[in-house]
């Protein structure tokens, strides 16, 4: 009797021993199967999760700002049908108010239709807009809306002083998705590309900010805020693939003071390529090179003066350059180092004043002095 006690006591304790052994392996197995302890996952801790760097905060402090005083510019134009009908079309882009009372800046080639022009705002309110200026050398204009309060506005910067590998912001309204930031740096400086209607942009800003179809007229900001260029244009014919051009804020600044004077913007009346090295010492030029004069329009500064475009087309490298013209080697005694040379000579230029040239042709250097007046392409 007293064995079976034993037998059914000590059964008993080796049955809770194993339970007991398999509950707290069980448990330990489902907190962490490898090392015995611990969860098996663990969310962000509390200084991780609401912390921002020092780089987001500038971009979104930049964007609260900024996306307030950056709007959608809308521009009707009426079209004909293969049947004849009339219907209207209507092309999108971006702006920026650069102040209190409603005056906008955007793209020349936004505004193509200057006679229907609507500005949307970002609280939706829409205002009909009227061009007051445009300089479509460098593809910016100015527009005024009416409104019925104060509105925010952008503060202007200085492109000259941009470098190569800085931060900019751009803000717009890429396929008319409002209010979009996109991030990145100036990829170069100085670019030359074909616009609308084959007109020469000279003098752009490079960046890898996204820039897409709608973007056009919208800031290009520094990481201070300040506008420093214009998104113009995007190489490619539908969407970003990394290179978009910004026309510096200090041609649109040009146009501003001229508006505001009275005055209208020189152009000299040119089209160019620049040149140098191993390629003018083939064409026979100096090797320090320069400009060398494509086209000059008629009845322009350029024409008037005498200057001469070239006659014959070869190849270049990749290009196909017209030569036989004259080699613009320097502007106002300063050499021409820079394919935008003669944009930057005229930014200090107004109607009626004189740039003196010192070209090179038929192997002699002469200097062509130009009274500069408001026709022309350049």
């Amino acid at each position: 009797m007293k064995f079976r006690v034993f037998v059914i006591t000590a059964l008993l304790v080796c049955g809770f021993l194993i339970v007991t052994t398999r509950t707290d392996w069980g448990q330990r197995r489902i907190l962490n199967p490898v090392s015995g302890s611990g969860p098996l996952w663990s969310g962000p801790s509390l200084t991780h999760a609401t912390s921002l760097s020092s780089d987001e905060n500038n971009n979104i402090d930049i964007y609260k700002s900024a996306h307030l005083a950056t709007v959608n510019i809308t521009s009707t134009v009426y079209r004909r049908s293969i049947f004849l009908e009339v219907y209207p079309s209507k092309d999108q882009g971006s702006g920026f108010l650069i102040s209190p009372d409603g005056k906008i800046l955007t793209n020349s080639h936004v505004v193509a239709n200057e006679r229907q022009l609507e500005v949307t705002l970002p609280d939706q309110s829409r205002y009909k807009a009227q061009l007051l200026s445009r300089d479509e050398a460098n593809d910016v204009a100015l527009l005024q809306i009416q409104p019925r309060k104060t509105l925010p506005s952008l503060h202007l910067g200085d492109s000259d002083g941009l470098q190569v590998g800085q931060k900019v912001l751009a803000i717009g309204n890429p396929f008319g998705l409002e209010g979009t930031l996109t991030t990145g740096i100036v990829s170069s400086l100085g670019r030359t590309i074909r616009g609308e209607n084959e007109r020469t942009l000279e003098g752009l800003i490079q960046t890898d900010a996204a820039i897409n179809p709608g973007n056009s007229g919208g800031p290009l900001l520094d990481s201070a805020g300040n506008v420093v260029g214009i998104n113009t244009a995007i190489l490619g014919p539908s969407g970003n693939i990394g290179i978009g051009f910004a026309m510096p804020i200090n041609r649109a600044k040009l146009m501003l003071d001229d508006f505001q004077a009275g005055r209208k913007r020189p152009k000299l009346g040119v089209s160019v390529v620049p040149i140098s090295g191993d390629y003018a010492d083939a064409l026979s030029l100096p090797t320090r090179g320069g400009l060398l004069v494509q086209e000059v329009d008629p009845d322009s500064p350029a024409s008037r003066a005498g200057l001469r475009g070239g006659k014959q087309e070869v190849q270049i490298g990749n290009a196909q350059v017209l030569v036989g013209g004259d080699l613009i080697m320097s502007i106002d005694g300063q050499p021409v180092d820079r394919d935008d040379a003669i944009s930057r000579a005229l930014a200090r230029k107004r109607s009626g004043d004189t740039l003196e040239l010192t070209i090179f042709r038929n192997g002699r250097t002469t200097n062509v002095k130009v009274k500069l007046g408001d026709e022309g392409a350049i």
